[in-house]
């Protein structure tokens, strides 16, 4: 079948995007599913910084590729040996498929696939296979999905069965913002009650992490951004207190009205300077937590002693640790159930011809969870 999809045939084209145009809104040729594969009608799918990493080349990518990678969307043909799914099932898309035999799999552990991160950084499907093609050639897939078309192909282990009560675009956020947000409060820092959490960067996977941070009973929630709307945004969503994080005293302000630092601090803004911040406002004793992707050649320092003389602990979180089928079903029923209203991150909706100007406002760092809907 044809359908339009969003390509990046060169990417660190210089901003503003919609003057330069790095994606092109094209027809390709979509091919059908094949064993162990499903094709999904994409209903939305998410403007994320990820996808933004890959337009500037901060994470470099097997081009040309076809973007996008948090959806929603609905089954509608079904290749062989799959199971668990029929034509007409609302599904959202993550960004790992999970083979279930790895190491990583065997123990829980989905979001570190080994075959999955194969896959997703040769730009196929997890068979090897591509199945988009444009000018006679074929197309990279984006982290097993390429959610910016009105069609895709995936693995149907990136796709996980959801309630078809709940509204397609926002279960679209669940695949990425809140899986990896809230993920990264309940599955890698195990926030406990009573605790002190802070989040740095506050785009959608970040407040989905002070979402996360309420839900789990924190008692005081620190929320630190550059943009002034973000911050008004957390403090309305359960933050106690928020702070500029331009002020070069940020990190004595947060430990002077937290009486020492806290908890818990989780970065979620791909910049090095921001781990370092959560580092700082770390308490002894205390867990920091990242989950975000600077580029590769990104570098801190940590003196080795701290870790040791004050028990201090620094965890990764990639796709907040999760396991898919377990965690998506999960937060929809806490979302359901008004502890994570996650349609209060909702930005603009698109059509697919405006997305290069919607990663304009994402890099400008001003917009919420835009989307673009079909």
């Amino acid at each position: 079948m044809h359908v339009k999809a969003a390509i990046l045939k060169e990417a660190g084209l210089a901003a503003p995007y919609a003057q330069s145009m790095p994606l092109s809104v094209e027809t390709v040729k979509l091919g059908g599913p094949g064993a162990n594969e499903i094709l999904v009608e994409v209903k939305a799918a998410g403007l994320c910084h990820s996808d933004l990493s890959v337009i500037d080349n901060n994470r470099p990518r097997p081009l040309p590729m076809a973007l996008g990678h948090e959806a929603a969307g609905i089954v509608r043909e079904i290749g062989s040996n799959v199971s668990g799914l029929v034509s007409g099932d609302h599904v959202a898309l993550v960004f790992v498929p999970s083979c279930g035999s790895c190491l990583p799999c065997a123990t829980g552990r989905q979001a570190l696939c080994e075959p999955g991160a194969a896959a997703n950084a040769q730009g196929t499907l997890l068979s090897g296979e591509r199945r988009i093609e444009a000018g006679g050639s074929l197309v990279n897939h984006h982290l097993g999905v390429s959610a910016f078309a009105e069609h895709i192909v995936v693995d149907h282990r990136s796709a996980v069965k959801i309630d078809p009560e709940l509204p397609l675009e926002v279960a679209a956020l669940f695949g990425c913002a809140v899986l990896t947000g809230v993920g990264a409060v309940f599955n890698t820092a195990q926030v406990e009650p009573g605790s002190t959490v802070a989040v740095i960067g506050l785009g959608g996977v970040g407040m989905s992490s002070v979402l996360g941070a309420r839900a789990a009973g924190a008692r005081q929630i620190i929320a630190v951004d550059i943009q002034p709307e973000k911050l008004e945004l957390a403090s309305s969503l359960g933050a106690s207190a928020t702070f500029d994080a331009k002020d070069p005293d940020c990190a004595d302000q947060i430990r002077a009205f937290t009486q020492g630092g806290v908890d818990y601090a989780i970065d979620m803004t791909g910049v090095a300077s921001a781990l370092e911040l959560a580092w700082k406002i770390t308490i002894r004793g205390g867990t920091t937590v990242t989950g975000g992707l600077p580029h590769p050649d990104a570098r801190m320092s940590i003196p080795p002693v701290v870790l040791v003389g004050e028990e201090r602990t620094l965890k990764g979180s990639y796709l907040g640790g999760a396991v898919p089928t377990r965690d998506v079903p999960r937060y929809i029923a806490m979302h359901q159930a008004g502890l994570l209203p996650v349609e209060k991150l909702m930005g603009e909706a698109m059509p697919l011809e405006e997305i290069n100007r919607g990663f304009d406002a994402l890099a400008s760092g001003s917009a919420l969870r835009q989307l673009i809907v079909f």
